[in-house]
């Protein structure tokens, strides 16, 4: 069983922000299967940092819009 990732993202809400763009659309930009886009979207799957930049270029947004870590606790926000 794959374990989650504590990583959130809103790709599915920049995907239909952006013209009702689809997970294969992304991938073909980003250079992945759409099978990868449906992970990262679902929590399955962290992307690397590179295509964690790559996507929000596409999207023409900061990281930080895309994807969300949340803090821990003893961490400063």
């Amino acid at each position: 069983m794959v374990k989650p990732t504590r990583v959130t993202n809103a790709i599915r809400s920049l995907r239909f922000a952006h013209g009702e763009m689809t997970q294969a659309e992304l991938a073909d930009r980003v250079g992945v299967t759409r099978q990868t886009i449906i992970a990262i979207e679902q929590g399955r799957y962290s992307p690397s940092l590179e295509m964690a930049f790559h996507i929000a270029r596409v999207f023409n947004v900061p990281l930080d819009d895309v994807f969300q870590f949340p803090h821990g606790e003893g961490e400063t926000p």
